[in-house]
């Protein structure tokens, strides 16, 4: 797999990349955010290779902030984005993902779990849109939107909107939406929903879990909506089952 590796500090870059290296990736390095924008529309040296399976983009760039190198690289690619910065707040890992970005890694890490990472967002991708672009399975055969109170969920256009006014949620928000929705007041275990949403047993997607859960509360101004139930997992609150909007 090809990776763009994102990295001012050439040190820090040369070390990964060697780690990288010696698990079978063939590393790019970019220096500043306008170098990763040229190695992604034009691969200096790289005719005819096959694209980037991955970018692991550091926010801290010499040229521009990465939050906005993120956006743009969205707008040119749909190549996975892995987020690796010391910002480990809660609101830096949603704006990074309402950015676009696949996953966010905080410093220091362990190289085993960048690695394990690296390979569970490109075995999503590899999945390809057949993944992503309709309801998991376990999201039920229904084609009549549900409506949680005000909250109206759309699954086969996969559409969200509240009192009526539509709210743009990532495919994973909606995914981890729609599957709570299907069974208000149930109690889904984050093992479930990581494997369901995530298509992925990996423990170490609790975090990314944690950080969708948060976006989705904020994004429908709804933080009681979706409750969490410490040491087991997260359900869905809801003044009553879902019936067929009208």
């Amino acid at each position: 797999m090809r990776l763009l590796l994102v990295e001012d500090d050439d040190h820090v870059a040369a070390a990964l990349a060697a780690v990288l290296r010696k698990h079978g990736f063939a590393v790019t390095h970019a220096r500043s955010g306008e170098e990763a924008l040229r190695a992604v529309v034009l691969p200096s040296g790289d005719a005819g290779r096959a694209p980037f399976g991955v970018i692991l983009l550091d926010l801290g760039l010499p040229d521009q902030d990465g939050y906005q190198v993120c956006g743009r690289l969205r707008k040119l690619t749909s190549t996975p984005v892995i987020m690796v910065t010391a910002r480990s707040d809660v609101r830096s890992r949603i704006h990074g993902l309402n950015l676009g970005a696949d996953d966010y890694v905080v410093k220091p890490y362990d190289t085993g779990e960048l690695l394990a990472r690296i390979h569970a967002v490109s075995r999503r991708a590899a999945g390809g849109d057949a993944e992503d672009t309709g309801p998991l399975p376990v999201h039920g055969p229904s084609a009549e939107p549900l409506r949680l109170g005000s909250v109206v969920i759309e699954l086969p256009t996969r559409r969200v909107s509240v009192d009526g006014a539509a709210v743009q949620l990532t495919r994973k928000e909606f995914d981890l939406l729609a599957l709570l929705a299907q069974r208000p007041g149930v109690v889904f275990r984050r093992e479930q929903i990581i494997s369901e949403v995530w298509r992925t047993s990996w423990e170490g997607t609790g975090r990314t879990l944690e950080v969708h859960v948060a976006s989705v509360r904020a994004k429908l101004r709804m933080p009681s909506l979706i409750e969490t139930v410490r040491g087991v997992g997260y359900r869905m609150v809801a003044p009553a089952a879902p019936t067929v909007a009208r």
